[in-house]
Parts: C-alpha cells; structure tokens; sequence
C-alpha cells in the first residue's frame, strides 16, 4: 500500500462560493454552487477516489502465462 501525502498551501485551497436554499422558515435545505466550482469540486473527489484505487493492495498478480490466457479470452471490441 502507497503512502499519499497532500500538501495544502493557501494557494490551492479553493475558495467555495455557496448560496443556501432555505425553506419558509428560513432554514437551511440546500446548497446551490455555480458549475464552474461544482466542476472543481468533481475533479477533485475523481482525483480522490483514483488515489485511493491504486493505494488498494488487493489486487491479483498474474504470471506472464496467466495474463496471457486471460487477455486471450477477452471480448475484441
């Protein structure tokens, strides 16, 4: 398993501009933001979620014989 280490600075700390939906008694039921910081935010947590894939150590090692067969047998689009 891999060891990620993020660095934070007070450059790359996105500034959210959030708007609140609020419902007739004033409170809080929702948060609109504009698309380009929804944009943002999305390629952060894919980024995320694809660091966390390839730190995952359950992944099956084939032998050249093994990768072989097993590509062999895979549909050809």
């Amino acid at each position: 398993m891999g060891i990620v280490t993020t660095h934070f600075s007070p450059e790359t700390v996105m500034e959210i501009k959030r708007q609140y939906i609020v419902n007739e008694d004033s409170q809080r039921v929702a948060v609109q933001l504009d698309i380009h910081t929804f944009e943002k935010i999305e390629n952060v947590l894919e980024n995320y979620a694809l660091v966390q894939l390839i730190n995952t150590d359950d992944t099956e090692t084939l032998s050249i014989e093994e990768a072989k067969k097993y590509y062999a047998g895979l549909d050809k689009a």
